[in-house]
């Protein structure tokens, strides 16, 4: 590629990036203030802080224009419900007193006082706090978050633009508020919307923002034809407004489709479009409509959501058939690298050359200059960078890691019946339940239990040498021991072994499964301040040796009720581990299908009768497009039915699922074969109960009625009127009594107290049913 005059101003650029600093600071920070041992001016002074290291890091790298507004304490569409005043009627008080502590409370809740839903954005695991809005909502601007985050950054001398969710994408992602009519759809409040964005906007441009980046990733979405002259209108009317930025409209996770023409003609200075492997014809769609000729297009050629380092002579083609199509093109990660860990440097455990296939934050921002700078200038500018891209490429596609043939042959020779029980879910309940004896509504747990500072330090110490396996497993022994007793007296049914032993419910397995690689700061915002560690699928899949039987076994041998197996389910292996690029998902989900399947089968042979084989990854994962679903949904249910298909009838398999929308995938739970699965439901009110029974749902399930997201304990009474709830969707002999989701980040007083009334509330509402 040569040099163009119309390129020489090609700007690199970034949506967002992650919060939390190198070591974690803002977790530890905001953590500090909920205890009292962090003041409020001492919490904004180390964001602060972490918000400047952060701007100058990309400047320094190579970054033309930083993204400002995309930091949060807690939720960047929480802050947008701030910013556009859609604070809930119950946390107005808390707010108007204390706009920190009430924006805490809409996150996680209080005693008093339940939080906003938490639910997945699109098909990530990153959650957001979804808002609620009604009719007589009234919209009230409060750029000061914005305003002024922007101002920190151009007080540095940089180029910023401010970062917005866009106003359509707001209310598509919005729910009815609690006693709102139920055939109100918070997108007919758009026109109630808009002037709010128009004052944010003119506020921004008073602060001297040249562009602001409106988020629309709700638009690569299927939309129907009002939704998508909603967008227009909304762009119309903002384009048309004199006092404002030049708006740039970004779309990411997907191609724009149907959208793109909408957005394409708007009055809007920008479009920024994804063009990686997750969005195939964005391009050919952008050359349909004649392309931007008068527009700025920042072009998404490094992938924001994986970890495998950028393919640059192909990236750069693909930038030179766009520079054909936009009056200039800037260059970006196809997302906000919130997704992705934060630097490759900090692992010291990984082989320095496997190292160079991967690219964190820090790594695919540098990929973003060398690709501007290409662009730009022509390859001759970057020849070191492209050699040494073009040998870690190469390195990666030769390397042994990658295949195994063993793995192969086996997943090769899979058939149709080693993916189903051997008896119909109807003659096995019969089996299951004269062997358990279990009453009607039984109570359990979805598997974890608290992961107190005593473990943390003891896998550390173990880590660390400071003591040896013996004294690490003495430690463990006796956690579960704890465990099983204060299940045992609080009286729950079905028991777990609670978990002591793993870090994370992913990266246990994945370190001991053959093809992952684990990292030690690779940490990605989960939700708030819960971060995790996914690990990288880097080559085929097999289990050297048992990996959970020989703890569960321990536990059922101290006590007489059922212990359930506990593992993780292929789909979510691959959805919260960074998974290879370089074969089909449905491919990997078979290998670690049938890893997991020799799990489960030993499992049972060592005297498990009750197996948790947890999927919440199942409706994360779905594709956006509702074309797409199909494939997705026959091997994501196949790879489930494999992992549990090989043990007798009188075993019961339970599966998980939490904080996601389960309507359009009720068919798919039904297809898992499960004989009982648990879902989130304590925040939407029994939503996915009302989901199952309409569905004609056959199986036992359990919805969630105690909300383990939030520090609140639900009264026994309120969660017994979250159970009578269900039981109007599900009948008395299929519904069990459980929390939302594990305990692994609760405190023990809490979870003592919550499940005490948990256990209380299932005996309650079982005294109340009528005698058979």
């Amino acid at each position: 590629m040569t040099a163009k005059s119309a390129t020489a101003a090609a700007r690199a650029t970034v949506y967002g990036y992650p919060r939390q600093g190198p070591n974690r600071e803002l977790k530890k920070a905001i953590e500090g203030y909920w205890k009292g041992r962090v003041t409020a001016d001492a919490l904004r002074a180390g964001a602060a802080e972490l918000r400047r290291n952060t701007w100058q890091q990309l400047a320094d790298a190579g970054i033309h224009e930083v993204p400002t507004g995309d930091f949060s304490y807690y939720d960047h569409v929480l802050d947008t419900s701030v910013m556009v005043g859609a604070i809930p009627e119950r946390h107005r008080d808390t707010f108007a007193a204390d706009a920190l502590d009430g924006y805490f409370s809409m996150a996680r809740g209080t005693q008093d006082v339940a939080p906003l839903e938490m639910t997945k954005w699109f098909d990530t695991n990153y959650h957001y706090l979804v808002p609620e809005l009604d009719p007589d909502t009234v919209f009230a601007a409060d750029s000061a978050k914005q305003v002024a985050e922007f101002k920190e950054a151009t007080a540095l001398g940089l180029t910023a633009r401010p970062v917005l969710v866009g106003p359509v994408t707001y209310l598509l992602l919005a729910k009815p508020a609690p006693g709102a009519p139920a055939d109100f759809e918070p997108l007919t409040l758009l026109d109630r919307l808009l002037p709010v964005y128009a004052e944010v906007l003119a506020g921004l441009r008073a602060a001297g923002a040249e562009w602001v980046q409106l988020d629309e990733p709700a638009l690569v979405q299927d939309r129907t034809a009002a939704e998508l002259n909603a967008a227009g209108r909304a762009y119309r009317e903002l384009g048309a407004l004199t006092d404002r930025p030049k708006l740039l409209v970004a779309s990411y996770f997907d191609r724009l489709g149907e959208a793109l023409p909408v957005l394409a003609k708007a009055p809007v200075e920008g479009l920024a479009l994804d063009f990686t492997e997750a969005a195939v014809g964005n391009l050919e769609d952008l050359a349909a409509v004649g392309g931007l000729p008068r527009k700025r297009l920042v072009a998404g050629v490094v992938n924001g959501r994986n970890i495998w380092v950028n393919d640059l002579e192909k990236s750069l083609a693909t930038l030179g058939t766009l520079l054909g199509l936009a009056h200039r093109v800037d260059v970006a990660a196809s997302c906000s690298l919130l997704h992705v860990p934060l630097d490759t440097t900090a692992e010291r455990d990984i082989e320095p050359q496997i190292l160079r296939w991967l690219a964190f934050a820090r790594q695919k921002t540098a990929e973003i200059a060398t690709l501007a700078k290409g662009l730009a200038h022509g390859t001759g500018a970057i020849i070191a960078e492209l050699a040494a891209n073009r040998a870690d490429l190469a390195s990666r596609a030769g390397s042994p890691i990658t295949r195994d043939p063993a793995v192969r042959a086996r997943a090769a020779a899979v058939t149709e019946a080693d993916a189903r029980r051997s008896q119909p879910y109807s003659e096995r309940t019969a089996v299951q339940r004269a062997h358990l004896r279990l009453p009607l509504l039984p109570t359990t747990t979805i598997g974890s239990f608290p992961q107190t500072a005593e473990l943390r330090t003891a896998r550390a110490d173990l880590r660390g040498g400071r003591i040896d396996t013996a004294g690490y497993e003495e430690r463990i022994r006796a956690e579960i021991q704890e465990v099983i007793s204060f299940q045992e007296k609080t009286g729950l049914d079905v028991l777990v072994h609670g978990e002591a032993e793993r870090n994370d419910m992913v990266q246990y397995f994945a370190e001991r499964l053959t093809g992952y690689l684990a990292t030690q700061h690779g940490w990605v915002q989960s939700y708030g301040t819960r971060y995790v560690r996914p690990p990288i699928l880097a080559g085929d899949i097999a289990r050297p040796e048992p990996m959970t039987v020989r703890w569960t076994a321990y536990a059922q041998s101290l006590t007489d009720r059922p212990v359930k197996g506990m593992l993780t389910g292929p789909v979510t292996m691959l959805a919260w581990s960074f998974v290879r690029d370089d074969q089909p998902l449905g491919d990997t989900a078979r290998q670690v299908a049938l890893a997991l399947r020799d799990e489960v089968n030993d499992l049972e042979t060592a005297g498990t009768s009750v197996i948790q084989v947890d999927e919440p990854a199942l409706r994360e994962t779905l594709p956006l497009r509702t074309a797409d679903r199909p494939a997705y949904l026959a091997w994501a249910t196949e790879a489930f039915r494999l992992t549990t298909g090989g043990v007798r009838p009188g075993t019961q398999i339970h599966t998980h699922m939490c904080y996601a929308e389960f309507g359009d995938i009720v068919q798919a739970i039904d297809d898992l074969d499960a004989d009982v699965i648990s879902l989130e439901a304590a925040r939407s009110r029994m939503q996915v109960a009302r989901e199952l029974a309409a569905h004609g749902y056959p199986r036992e399930a359990g919805p969630g009625v105690y909300d383990i997201h939030s520090p609140r304990v639900p009264s026994a009474e309120e969660a017994a009127e979250l159970l009578r709830t269900g039981l109007k969707a599900i009948p008395a002999e299929r519904l069990w009594v459980n929390p939302d989701c594990g305990l692994k980040t609760r405190g023990w007083p809490e979870t003592r107290s919550s499940l005490a009334n948990l256990v209380a509330a299932a005996r309650m509402v079982r005294g109340e049913l009528p005698a058979s």
